[in-house]
Order: structure tokens, then C-alpha cells, then sequence
């Protein structure tokens, strides 16, 4: 029995209920000429739409309810699953969740590496690594 790539991309991308942002580094940070410190490093938004980002457990509940595991080989903490439309996460490009899941909404993550790509996709996935803005309570 053959699989029906546009159901399973369907299914998938049904799934993907938050609204994720990709941005990009666009330039160097201008220095504020009064204290001499950078200001904020410029960047520009490569996507912004429909995705998720999963823990190694969301990994694996998503391949349970797909019943397909398209995302566990070479399973990272965190990874970005968008659809196959979504622009390809270069090294260092900045992930967040801009709307949707409580406790994501407003984190943010690193990519690790250039999203994953083979000959048959039905979706596009990121290696993440959180990025941690400030120090939790009692450091």
C-alpha cells in the first residue's frame, strides 16, 4: 500500500496549530554614539505562519497520532516542524512562537542546523536549542 504524501501533509500540517516566527540576521548592530554599546542587531523575518515546536516527548506523541514517525531520527531536545511551504531555518536563524501553545508563546530558539530536506518531505524540520534570555530565580 503506497502512502498518499498530500494526506500525510495534511494531516500533519493540521496539527500545527501555533504560529511560528523565523528570523534572520540583517546587518551589524549600530553602536549608540553616547555610551558606545551596540544597539539591537537588525534582522528580517524569512517566515511567519502555521508550525510547532516539540520536545523530544511532543516528537513522539505527534508520531503516535500520525501514526507514521517522521520525526524521531536524529531526535534533538527541540525541533521546529512547519509545512514544506515554510522557508528553510538556516544556522543561527532566531525561532519563536509568536501566538498559540501556553509556555511556548514568546520563547525563543536557535536553529542548529539548515532544515533537514530529502527527496520525499512532508514536512520541514529544525534541529532548536532554546535560547535562554534571562537567569531563572535564585542564580
Amino acid at each position: 500500500m503506497a502512502l498518499d504524501l498530500e494526506q500525510a501533509r495534511a494531516a500533519l500540517e493540521a496539527e500545527l496549530v501555533d504560529t511560528v516566527r523565523i528570523t534572520r540576521t540583517a546587518g551589524q548592530a549600530a553602536l549608540d554614539p553616547d555610551t558606545g554599546e551596540p544597539g539591537k542587531t537588525p534582522t528580517t523575518v524569512v517566515y511567519e505562519g502555521p508550525g510547532a515546536v516539540l520536545s523530544t516527548h511532543g516528537q513522539i506523541v505527534m508520531a503516535q497520532l500520525l501514526g507514521t514517525d517522521w520525526l524521531s531520527e536524529g531526535s534533538s531536545w527541540y525541533r521546529l516542524v512547519a509545512p514544506v511551504s515554510a522557508s528553510v531555518a538556516l544556522p543561527g536563524d532566531l525561532v519563536e512562537v509568536v501566538t498559540g501553545t501556553a509556555g511556548l508563546t514568546g520563547r525563543e530558539w536557535v536553529a542548529e542546523d539548515a532544515t533537514e530536506a530529502s527527496t520525499v518531505e512532508i514536512c520541514r524540520t529544525t534541529r532548536l536549542t532554546e535560547r535562554i534570555t534571562a537567569a531563572p530565580v535564585g542564580v
